[in-house]
């Protein structure tokens, strides 16, 4: 019998800089969708990879002196690079996608000739505003209060000769799908898509770019490149084979799912489904947009340096008990606040208390009183496997006690009962997209089965094992049957961990399947167990800090570049002439290149006085001029006016020098953004 087929992608990440939390968010969430349809018998396909053309990348590679493809070739398969976090974080997709792979750039020249040819994209110039580190553009209307409103970030004027693609021609058919199917998800991003894009008119896209040169270029007009949304957002197309020969199952797998962070849903959810509209192939099932996790009630950003560092915190406390917080804390279509200090109470409630201490206790008796093994006879009864069969018939179950005594056999029902109806409800909230409602469905079984330990006392039936010992017997094996069906329902979040638990209560092969995951009675009664390692130590809150406090000091060290610092002057300098010059607040109005200079700038800046200033600075090496648009800097303004390439300069800003293995390096000073224009430095 054939297996029914599942197609499940991350985005693509820009290797601008090394992966944070967040990327590793949206990865083990795909990872565990993926690996629960596995679970299933489902012939899964999971694709991962990154993005990697585009002009922040090229000035990210001129900075650090390399070509941009080793530039990439570094974030992406260094140590400590991309593959090898998700290699850490036991991410198991089936192939990982570049952007830059040979196979991808040909089937993009194809791509863009066929939408072409169609009449869907054509050739004009662009003249609007441009956000360089998010690399999109924007119409005017919307700006965020005249900035990027993706980023927060100055944008600046940009012309250039551009082909467009007619965006606007599927503005009907991308409401019709946004408004009258389940395409997006969560259904709350609908209508921010709606009122924030179709509404206000959807104009053409811009598809191609002259004024740089890292990317693929359009082979019929090579002074293009293709632009960032038409060469990324094909990768879920080309990884499959299409328009390439790299591989021959397109038609297999597609269309798949697409999970995707909140910020590029606009992408995803319009640009995408317009781009295949235009090719006449099958929209995705879905695209699911996740929230943010947000740092300090900001949202974590490479650009910013408010990131967190998942290879720290997996080495610190684990790889599964690092997937589990993340998808047990934040609802995924939701934002959440993170702190080590959640963390760390997560893995002490939920998986030290609660999961670990229901398996420490349940092999802990067992080994106490029978020597590791139960006996014959112990297991699952017939009323008990007619029950469990009810509850999974959809049947209706009243298990509540009658009076103030109340018969074992209740507690032993309500477990069951309990266990047999979690696989249905745990796969609704998988299939759904809510992997934390799947691990609250399983954790409520857990508590049931600490509470039914105390219900039953253990402690008190072994005190008289020829009366009591059945009984015992029976508790314990239903203990254990109740751990192995969470097992199962928890591997898919903790596959290493659970592989632990399983050969902890005896678990073979065949009692692990989804299949027996709403069985009761599957463990052989007499199954080996043992007391082996304590998977989930609770953790000191203040000792776990401190230790992750130094492991981060000393990653940030290790980071260092080898830095040479000028030696400082013996010369003195009186305070009275040090008292003479003027250091003031200086804000960016305005900056740009000076022709036919390699190395100068010229900032038109806000000193306060009501007057624009002017100075020219030798920072181009360092800065591309749209970066610092919007900056404070510090200047000192009472320098004597020099005349540099034929224009004046009215002042000097100041700066950091550092030598890194034998080449100069400069850093602007750039000051709060709060502190006014005009105020004196001293």
């Amino acid at each position: 019998m054939e297996k029914d087929t599942f197609y499940i992608t991350t985005p693509i990440y820009y290797p601008s800089d090394k992966l944070h939390i967040g990327h590793t968010y949206c990865t083990v969430a795909t990872d565990t969708l993926a690996r629960y349809h596995r679970l299933k018998g489902e012939d899964v396909m999971f694709l991962t990879g990154t993005d990697e053309h585009g002009q922040k990348i090229e000035q990210k590679a001129d900075e650090a002196g390399v070509t941009p493809q080793e530039f990439v070739d570094r974030i992406v398969d260094g140590p400590r690079g991309v593959r090898d976090l998700w290699k850490l974080m036991n991410i198991s997709n089936d192939r990982f996608i570049r952007t830059t792979d040979d196979y991808h750039v040909k089937a993009i020249q194809r791509i863009f000739k066929r939408m072409y040819d169609k009449g869907d994209i054509y050739k004009g110039t662009y003249k609007g505003k441009y956000c360089t580190p998010c690399e999109s553009f924007w119409t005017e209307s919307q700006l965020k209060d005249g900035c990027c409103p993706d980023c927060g970030r100055p944008v600046v004027d940009a012309e250039e000769e551009a082909y467009f693609f007619r965006l606007s021609k599927y503005a009907d058919r991308i409401r019709d799908l946004l408004e009258n199917t389940d395409f997006l998800q969560p259904r709350s991003r609908v209508n921010e898509m709606v009122k924030n894009f179709i509404d206000p008119g959807l104009e053409d896209l811009c598809v191609s770019r002259t004024s740089f040169s890292w990317g693929i270029p359009v082979d019929f007009d090579p002074k293009h490149v293709v632009y960032v949304w038409v060469d990324a957002l094909s990768n879920y197309i080309t990884a499959l084979g299409y328009e390439n020969d790299r591989y021959n199952d397109y038609k297999k797998y597609w269309p798949g799912i697409n999970i995707v962070g909140k910020e590029i849903v606009r992408f995803h959810s319009i640009i995408w489904p317009a781009m295949l509209m235009s090719l006449g192939e099958p929209l995705p099932k879905h695209v699911f947009g996740h929230g943010w996790l947000l740092l300090d009630g900001g949202k974590m950003s490479k650009s910013k340096g408010n990131v967190v560092d998942p290879y720290l915190l997996a080495e610190q406390f684990g790889v599964d008990a690092l997937r589990f917080f993340l998808m047990r804390t934040f609802p995924f279509g939701s934002d959440g606040n993170f702190s080590n200090e959640l963390l760390i109470q997560t893995i002490n409630t939920d998986l030290a208390n609660d999961l670990g201490n229901l398996l420490s206790r349940t092999t802990a008796m067992v080994n106490k009183y029978f020597g590791g093994s139960l006996p014959a006879g112990c297991g699952a009864t017939e009323d008990e496997k007619q029950l469990a069969a009810m509850v999974r018939m959809g049947s209706s179950v009243e298990l509540a006690a009658n009076g103030d005594t109340v018969d074992p056999v209740l507690y032993d029902a309500q477990l069951v009962a309990q266990a047999a109806g979690l696989k249905k409800a745990y796969a609704h909230e998988m299939d759904t997209f809510a992997p934390h409602n799947a691990l609250s469905e399983t954790f409520k079984l857990i508590q049931r089965a600490n509470k039914y330990i105390d219900e039953n006392a253990p402690w008190a039936l072994a005190k008289d094992m020829e009366a009591n010992g059945a009984r015992l017997a029976h508790v314990l094996y239903n203990l254990l049957e109740a751990t192995r069906i969470c097992g199962i329902l928890l591997t898919p979040f903790m596959p290493e961990s659970m592989e632990k638990l399983f050969a902890q209560i005896g678990v073979g092969a065949e009692a692990r399947t989804w299949e027996s995951a709403d069985l009761w009675g599957e463990l052989p009664e007499t199954a080996a167990v043992v007391k082996g390692e304590n998977l989930f130590p609770r953790l000191d809150l203040d000792k776990a800090l401190a230790e992750l406090e130094a492991a981060e000091a000393a990653a940030k060290k290790a980071e260092q570049p080898d830095v040479e610092v000028e030696p400082q002057l013996t010369e003195t300098v009186d305070f009275d002439t040090f008292c003479k010059s003027d250091f003031r607040v200086v804000k960016v109005k305005a900056c740009e290149a000076v022709k036919k200079s390699d190395k100068l700038l010229r900032f038109t800046l806000d000193d306060g006085t009501g007057t624009d200033r002017q100075i020219l600075s030798g920072v181009h090496k360092f800065y591309e001029p749209e970066e610092l648009v919007g900056k404070t800097l510090a200047a000192i303004v009472n320098l004597p006016p020099r005349k540099m390439m034929g224009l004046e300069s009215c002042g000097m800003l100041l700066s950091a020098v550092r030598t890194e293995k034998g080449e100069e390096k400069l850093n602007l000073i750039m000051l709060d953004d709060q502190i006014p224009a005009g105020s004196k430095l001293c």
